[in-house]
C-alpha cells in the first residue's frame, strides 16, 4: 500500500474533507467488561462510528437531519444491545471468550451502523460515471455494492486487533507472572498491541477494495442503461466512488 493510499484513507475521495477514521483506536476502550462501561464506552463508540460513515461516505450524499438522527439512534441501539446480551451471555465461559466479545459487537455493529448512516444512498443511488468520467446517472445498485464493500473493509479492519489482540493478553496473562503485582501494565500493553496492529490493518483494510470501484452496466438499472445507448456508449461497465 502506497504512502499516498495510507494517508488519504482518512479522507473522503471525492470532496476532499478530512475525516476522523485515523482515530479508530477508541474502539480499546470496549474490552472494560462491567455492564455500565460496556454500555458507555459502546454508545460513545458508535456516536464516533456515526461521524466516521457519514463523513465518508460516497459524493456529497445528503440525509435529512431526522434521518440521520434515527440512523444513529438505530446504529447504537444495535451495538449496545449485542454488546450488552453477549457480555451477559459470556460471564461463565473462558475470559478469553470475554475478551472477544467487543469484536464480535463492533462487526455486528458495522453490518447496521454503516448502512444506516448512508442509507440516503440507497434510496436515491451514488453518482456513476462512464469510460470518459461523465456522470451518466444515479445508480441504487451501485451504492448498494458500495456500502457492502466498505461494511466487509470495516470488518476486516477490526478483526487483526480485535481478535488477535485477546488472545494475546490472555496468553499474557495465564501463562506468565507479568501481571502479577502489576495490573496497570495491561492497559499500556493492550494500546501498544493495538496500536500497532492497526497501523497495517487500517491501510491494508481500505486498499482491499477499490476506491473508484466498478459495477457492470448489466447490474444497473434499466434508465442507466437507456442513457449509455442514447450516448452510443459501448461501456461495459461504470465507476463509482465507493466511499470509505
Amino acid at each position: 500500500v502506497s504512502t499516498q493510499s495510507t494517508g488519504s484513507s482518512g479522507i473522503n475521495a471525492e470532496y476532499g474533507d478530512p475525516s476522523t477514521l485515523t482515530l479508530h483506536l477508541l474502539y480499546l476502550t470496549e474490552c472494560l467488561r462491567t455492564t455500565p462501561a460496556v454500555l458507555f464506552w459502546q454508545w460513545i463508540n458508535q456516536s464516533f462510528n456515526a461521524v466516521v460513515n457519514y463523513t465518508n461516505r460516497s459524493g456529497k450524499s445528503d440525509i435529512p437531519e431526522s434521518l440521520l438522527l434515527k440512523s444513529y439512534i438505530a446504529a447504537s441501539t444495535c451495538a449496545v444491545g449485542v454488546a450488552v446480551g453477549l457480555n451477559k451471555a459470556t460471564v461463565k465461559l473462558p475470559p478469553l471468550v470475554g475478551r472477544l466479545v467487543p469484536f464480535a459487537a463492533v462487526a455486528s455493529a458495522n453490518c447496521v451502523n454503516i448502512p444506516m448512516m448512508r442509507q440516503s444512498e440507497l434510496i436515491g443511488g451514488i453518482d456513476v460515471l462512464n469510460e470518459n468520467g461523465e456522470v451518466i446517472g444515479q445508480s441504487r445498485a451501485a451504492a448498494k455494492s458500495a456500502i457492502t464493500q466498505v461494511v466487509l473493509s470495516r470488518v476486516l479492519m477490526a478483526t487483526p486487533g480485535m481478535a488477535l489482540t485477546p488472545v494475546i493478553m490472555n496468553a499474557l496473562d495465564t501463562k506468565t507472572k507479568l501481571f502479577k503485582g502489576r495490573a496497570w501494565l495491561a492497559a499500556p500493553i493492550q494500546v501498544g498491541i493495538i496500536g500497532f496492529i492497526l497501523t497495517f490493518a487500517t491501510p491494508l483494510a481500505c486498499a482491499v477494495f477499490e476506491q473508484n470501484s466498478s459495477i457492470a452496466v448489466s447490474n444497473i438499472e434499466d434508465d442507466i442503461k437507456l442513457k449509455l445507448r442514447e450516448s452510443n456508449s459501448s461501456a461495459k461497465f461504470l465507476t463509482f466512488n465507493k466511499g470509505l
